[in-house]
């Protein structure tokens, strides 16, 4: 048997030692394929070019640095080692950092990101909330030692130091920050305040990722309380600034979008006053002459005013009435003995007329006295209540018989008529 043969294992190994050797913190670049995110944290991918591929795998420890999501198709620079694994004598590349070929990975996990939320609808206008115009309690989440806190405070108090302040301490920077930030998020809608502003000062790329962080973007779509993103510099825009109701290209600058100007406001008000105080005279002007013009009409047409027309027109018709009179009465007073006399002898006429009714009616009354009418033997007939002849009674009929001093009732028991 040759010195140089060998077992499998002992190939495998010196082959193993041969690559790992070898190939030692090398860049490899290819087109991603079959890429596999296992629930242990480890990433299965190949990558391959026109005419071959090698299959890679990424630990869970360096997976998690990764700021963007492999997927199929995908261009990438991979850093990392070749290993061997002895018992099935395969080779793979084990990277321990990945790159977008040509581009940042940040920008990339940027626009992912980004288009992730805008497709589940985290940016629609329609579910944002309007910032209130009259705010009484702001929360400001930011570092607690941080220049953007000082400036932030420094415009608060400089604009409308009316202002109720709570001020959230949170990391903004950092691998921890987003989680922290998202805790401090929710904290900060439940203290019941108007408005609440996630602002920072600028950094670099990396320093404001944990703005960019899909935890931060999801705490920012769940809350009830109106939130300013206000991040970096104007140049700076955050997947918060997409997220968050309001973007602001500075902290101060959010300061002075939500707060008034103290200044402006007392401005505002004297010129309010001056045009109240104006507005108010030329009413009270209005209703001066109004009343004027009122008073003038009550007097010329009061009740005292017709009174006294009235008073005058009665004098005047009383003098008139009087001197009428008076002229009727001399008129009248020379024929007065004449008429007087025609009188007199008119009522003694008249009176006389009267004498001799007067003995008519008493004779009259003296012959159709019923009384004196009544001659022996004689009476009046009636049936209930109405005079009749005898010659109209019927046999068996009831009837009455009444003279002067007797009434009888009576019935017929025969009828006889003589004729003459």
């Amino acid at each position: 048997m040759s010195s140089s043969m060998m077992s499998v294992t002992s190939l495998n190994t010196k082959i193993k030692s041969l690559l790992e050797a070898t190939f030692m913190h090398i860049l490899v670049e290819g087109e991603v394929a079959s890429v596999t995110y296992h629930t242990s944290g480890h990433v299965y991918f190949s990558i391959k070019d026109k005419e071959s591929a090698i299959k890679c795998v990424i630990f869970k420890s360096n997976a998690n640095k990764l700021k963007f999501r492999m997927e199929n198709g995908m261009h990438i620079v991979v850093e990392g080692s070749v290993g061997v694994y002895t018992p099935r004598g395969e080779y793979q590349f084990y990277a321990a950092h990945i790159e977008p070929y040509g581009q940042g990975a940040l920008a990339l996990a940027y626009e992912q990101l980004k288009e992730k939320l805008k497709n589940k609808g985290y940016f629609d206008s329609a579910r944002k909330k309007p910032i209130p115009k009259n705010i009484h309690k702001i929360a400001l989440v930011t570092a607690k030692e941080s220049a953007a806190l000082y400036d932030m405070l420094k415009i608060i108090d400089k604009r409308w130091a009316l202002v109720e302040v709570t001020i959230v301490d949170t990391l903004v920077q950092g691998e921890s920050a987003g989680s922290q930030i998202a805790r401090a998020l929710k904290y900060a809608d439940t203290l019941n305040v108007d408005v609440v502003i996630l602002g920072r000062g600028g950094g670099s790329t990396e320093d404001l990722w944990c703005f960019n962080d899909e935890i931060v973007a999801d705490t920012l779509y769940s809350m009830k309380t109106p939130v300013v993103s206000a991040v970096g510099h104007e140049v700076d825009v955050m997947i918060s600034d997409f997220v968050a109701d309001l973007r602001a290209p500075t902290p101060s600058a959010a300061i002075e979008m939500i707060l008034p100007d103290a200044k402006e406001i007392l401005f505002m008000l004297d010129d309010y006053v001056q045009r109240y105080k104006q507005a108010l005279e030329q009413k009270l002007e209005q209703k001066r002459r109004l009343l004027k013009h009122f008073e003038e009409m009550f007097q010329r047409s009061s009740p005292s005013r017709y009174l006294g027309d009235f008073g005058e027109d009665f004098k005047r018709l009383e003098k008139e009435l009087f001197r009428i009179i008076f002229h009727k009465v001399e008129r009248f007073q020379g024929i007065l003995p004449e008429l007087e006399k025609s009188f007199m002898q008119h009522m003694y006429f008249v009176l006389k007329q009267k004498e001799q009714q007067y003995i008519s009616l008493g004779r009259q009354l003296e012959i159709k006295n019923p009384a004196l009418q009544c001659k022996k033997g004689w009476v009046q007939l009636s049936c209930e209540g109405e005079l009749i002849e005898p010659e109209s009674l019927m046999v068996d009929q009831q009837f009455t018989l009444e003279d002067a001093n007797v009434k009888i009732e009576a019935v017929c028991l025969s009828k006889k008529r003589y004729h003459l």
